[in-house]
């Protein structure tokens, strides 16, 4: 089977409802994809840092009772493992606060093999923080090499949106990695200012990438590529938080490419019913995530999915 690898941040998410604690759970943007891809029966290959403390201890042993190889995880001394305070609105969406406390020498670890038609995914600010910038790069540039699908979250969230201009030409090169982009209405948002996503294709990303994903919670999926525009609705939902539904719906994307036997060169020129399909894995599985507090698919939601 193919496998998925993933490069990104992992932290601890204390979830807050009302003033108060509700759950602590292992997180990050990719992290929480790779957890319900190998929920799912998916091979997964993780590039994380952690420190050797009780919050890092914690996110492996979580990493390997779910079946997540943790041999990519660089372990540091000096430092500590980073922590996020989510912060729950009226409406389940949630305002971060992060603690980090990274030593001065970042991710020093090996990269797995890849091969083609593999997926690697990776974003938020996580790729694009300039100590990380060179391994980040190296991965993206060993993929395109090898063929690999190259799937980029936007994920630019609101306590970044200050540094949305001298976030955009790192941006532009990640976009021009990517064989598909998924950005929600706030990324772009709080990255450009905009609020026309036919204006953020046409104007921020068809020239680097021509697949691109623009969610909108309960108003649905739009799909921009370089020959139409295409709108799928969702099944609303009254959520519990919507901490992790991004990240699902990422992991509903590759499961669907996956499932449906979809390669890079066949990315190119989907049709509309299997676009449907696999939009259709990634609004399920984000529903689902919305309605816990938990940041990935339940393994009881995901054994009906699983493949062999």
């Amino acid at each position: 089977m193919r496998q998925v690898i993933g490069i990104g941040e992992t932290i601890l998410d204390v979830i807050f409802r009302d003033s108060r604690p509700y759950a602590a759970v292992p997180g990050g943007s990719t992290f929480n994809c790779m957890v319900s891809l190998s929920r799912l029966g998916i091979p997964v290959r993780f590039i994380s840092e952690v420190g050797k403390d009780k919050v890092g201890r914690l996110v492996l042993d979580f990493m390997q009772a779910n079946g997540m190889d943790t041999q990519y995880i660089a372990q540091y001394d000096e430092g500590k493992s980073a922590i996020s305070l989510a912060f729950l609105n009226q409406t389940c969406d949630a305002e971060y606060m992060f603690f980090t406390e990274y030593p001065e020498k970042r991710l020093d670890v090996i990269f797995p093999k890849i091969n083609a038609d593999d997926i690697v995914v990776f974003g938020s600010f996580y790729a694009l923080d300039p100590e990380l910038r060179y391994a980040v790069t190296q991965l993206l540039e060993y993929a395109h090499g090898r063929k690999a699908i190259i799937y980029y979250d936007i994920n630019f969230r609101k306590s970044h949106a200050h540094k949305a201009l001298h976030a955009r030409p790192t941006v532009m090169d990640n976009l021009e990695f990517a064989d598909l982009v998924r950005g929600s209405d706030e990324d772009f948002l709080y990255l450009y200012g905009k609020t026309d996503m036919k204006a953020v294709y046409r104007d921020e990303v068809e020239y680097y990438c021509r697949k691109l994903l623009t969610t909108h919670g309960a108003d649905g999926v739009n799909l921009f590529t370089e020959k139409s525009q295409t709108h799928f609705a969702v099944e609303p939902v009254i959520p519990l938080s919507t901490v992790g539904a991004g990240d699902t719906f990422n992991a509903g994307v590759i499961y669907g490419l996956i499932r449906e036997n979809i390669g890079r060169d066949a990315l190119q020129n989907l049709d509309r019913d299997t676009w449907g399909k696999i939009i259709g894995y990634a609004a399920a599985f984000a529903a689902h995530v919305c309605q816990s507090y938990d940041n990935y698919l339940s393994e009881e939601f995901a054994a009906r999915y699983k493949l062999n």
